[in-house]
């Protein structure tokens, strides 16, 4: 009997023993486990960022700073991101390669200027008569059209994320009145993308230079005429100082989206909670810029007008219709191309889809709101 008790004693101790040690063991992996965690989460990232804008230039060049701004506080200084504006690290239009080379970790550009590189890109970007900035985030956002663009720029080892939008362009500066197609012929404008195509056709010389070198290029006469962006931006270069007319509508750059270009090897080297960091703050800058020229440009454009003397025109009718045919021409013949098809068939679904509503809405809202009594 008292031996029984013993072995059953003996039986009980070496199950408990058994339970006790795979507790410890469990909790071991599990400190080990939080460990690793914590020493991740203890790791600080420093990138760096390059723009093809000047430094510090009111909207352009601040949305990647207020980005690194964002991140930085997010992340609670995990993460740091210096920017460096167009020609400090880089030529203003090196940022793709650059970024591409992994010679930085980010860029902040717009993807027309890479249409030497990626035709199709220019979509991501402005097309002639087509999506506004509204229906642009939402295309890239919500009608499948980053998948498309990340698929785009994965051959370059590149992950775009939308990152700021200027909203519908001025058309340009000039010093001589546009009356008809005539008075385009042989025009020198700094006019990027498939408009610049367009002002070809229509018998001008486009040129692309960057935004920094716009001031001189007009006031030597390298140019004859300018497109940049609109009133906000614009009167912060001094064209008004260069040139006397301002035509519209921007039938160019309807909604020009701008992209964070991210080297998709440093991409996946981040942790999920930093990948995710930098896709909100990226949301937020998209938003916070669009909103900032809404709300400057008519401030810039009174000023322009009233204290500058600039002269505000609008393109003549037969002008405007015939760059519409030219940019129709244009994209029938980019569609040989087929990721240029590809991208053409999303974006062009779409269009049709949001102006069938927008039609009975914003548009039909706009000439209500705009009737006079």
């Amino acid at each position: 009997m008292v031996s029984f008790s013993i072995r059953k004693i003996r039986k009980n101790l070496t199950k408990n023993s058994f339970i006790l040690f795979s507790l410890v063991l469990i909790l071991s992996c599990s400190d080990n486990s939080n460990s690793a965690e914590q020493i991740d989460k203890q790791k600080t990232y420093n990138w760096s960022l390059v723009t093809t804008w000047p430094k510090n230039y009111p909207g352009l060049g601040m949305a990647p700073e207020r980005l690194a701004r964002l991140v930085k506080e997010m992340s609670d200084g995990r993460m740091s991101i210096t920017v460096y504006g167009a020609g400090e690290i880089v030529p203003a239009m090196g940022v793709f390669d650059a970024v591409s080379s992994g010679s930085v970790q980010m860029g902040h550009s717009g993807a027309y200027y890479w249409k030497g590189k990626i035709p199709a890109a220019q979509f991501f970007a402005g097309v002639p008569f087509g999506l506004n900035a509204k229906e642009m985030n939402a295309w890239v956002n919500r009608g499948g059209g980053l998948k498309i663009w990340r698929e785009l720029y994965e051959p370059f080892n590149i992950y775009p994320i939308p990152c700021g939008n200027t909203g519908t362009q001025m058309f340009g500066w000039f010093n001589k009145e546009i009356n008809s197609l005539e008075d385009l012929k042989g025009l020198k404008m700094r006019i990027p993308g498939v408009g610049g195509e367009v002002f070809k056709r229509a018998g001008g010389n486009p040129v692309n230079i960057p935004g920094g070198e716009l001031y001189t290029a007009m006031q030597t006469g390298t140019i004859d005429a300018v497109e940049w962006v609109g009133p906000y931006n614009d009167l912060a270069f001094g064209f008004q100082q260069v040139a006397k007319y301002y035509y519209y509508p921007g039938w160019h750059e309807p909604g020009s989206m701008l992209e964070l270009l991210v080297n998709d090897d440093a991409w996946k080297s981040l942790p999920p909670d930093l990948q995710a960091i930098i896709e909100t703050a990226a949301k937020a800058v998209n938003q916070d810029l669009l909103d900032e020229y809404t709300a400057s440009n008519n401030k810039a454009l009174k000023e322009l007008i009233q204290t500058h003397g600039v002269e505000l025109k609008k393109l003549p009718e037969e002008v405007i219709m015939e760059f519409k045919r030219i940019s129709e021409e244009i994209i029938e013949e980019s569609l040989e191309d087929e990721t240029t098809r590809k991208v053409h068939a999303s974006f062009k679904d779409f269009l049709e889809e949001v102006s069938e509503y927008h039609s009975i809405a914003e548009d039909a809202f706009i000439e209500a709101r705009s009737r006079s009594d």
